[in-house]
């Protein structure tokens, strides 16, 4: 089953690429990228070990975190229903059988396709600073959440209330979609929602880049307030989850800005090519 939602997925990825390609960034700069794409890759290089080295530090702690959360996390579930109480049942009021097919759709394919597009339209950019940057955030994220998700300890509100209450929940209405979802996460993992935070910091991005990818911006907006919605809709996330991953996409996108080119290649070699004793004879 596993491998026949990947496969969807992977099939529908492939088809918007092309076209939001085509749409949102133009043959003028897929050529100039062809021409410039080794000098890009090199400078950005280090970045992208950063954020792979997070990526996998993040895929072998789904083995060993929960094992460490539930010995030293803290378990705030009942506060944060106390705190929120039946707030996302809001969205019951709109539940339809399309805008739960939208939302589930938003939820695992709009999601993929928000993180993954600006990836590359990014690159296709003379000046890599934005590319690095976005690269930043994206691991400042993954290694930011994955220590509050040790640290805290909270499950979800379909988790929690009852069955009768959580109609038309992601995993009633498209069960299939669990094996995707249980590949990238965990049931207590829930504060502060990733699916927000990585979506907001994408939409921060496209409003810095509006100049440059003008089509992309209201689109992206809309595909991240969508993922934002889509995670309390389906029963997935609290509200407060949702807030906090809106203010760690700002804590994110803030450092990025500071973090990218503070140290250089050429910097670093300088320093500690200065305390290695090249050269020097040894007894």
């Amino acid at each position: 089953m596993l491998a026949e939602v990947l496969t969807q997925l992977v099939i529908v990825i492939m088809i918007l690429l092309p076209v939001s390609i085509a749409v949102f960034v133009g043959r003028e700069r897929l050529a100039q990228t062809r021409a410039e794409w080794r000098s890009r890759l090199r400078i950005a290089g280090p970045v992208i070990v950063v954020l792979l080295i997070v990526l996998l530090i993040n895929r072998v702690a789904r083995q060993t975190a929960p094992k460490l959360s539930r010995e030293i996390g803290i378990h705030l579930t009942a506060m944060f229903y106390n705190v929120e109480g039946e707030f996302i049942l809001i969205f019951r009021s709109i539940q339809t059988a399309e805008t739960t097919a939208y939302f589930t759709a938003i939820y695992v394919y709009g999601y993929t396709f928000l993180l993954i597009f600006p990836v590359i339209a990014y690159f296709t950019l003379s000046d890599t600073r934005i590319f690095r940057r976005l690269l930043t955030a994206y691991a400042l994220n993954y290694a930011i959440g994955l220590v509050l998700y040790i640290f805290i300890i909270a499950y979800g509100p379909r988790n929690l209330m009852p069955a009768e209450l959580m109609e038309r929940m992601l995993y009633d209405t498209s069960p299939q979609y669990q094996y995707l979802t249980r590949e990238v996460n965990s049931n207590t993992n829930v504060f502060p929602s990733l699916h927000t935070s990585l979506s907001a910091t994408v939409a921060t991005f496209a409003w810095m880049t509006r100049s440059a990818f003008p089509k992309w911006f209201p689109v992206a907006t809309v595909l991240a307030a969508s993922v934002a919605i889509s995670t309390m809709y389906l029963g997935i996330h609290w509200g407060l989850d949702v807030t906090a991953g809106l203010l760690l996409a700002a804590l994110c996108v803030t450092l990025s800005d500071r973090l990218v080119d503070r140290w250089s290649l050429a910097e670093l070699s300088e320093q500690f090519g200065d305390r290695i004793p090249w050269g020097q004879d040894h007894d």
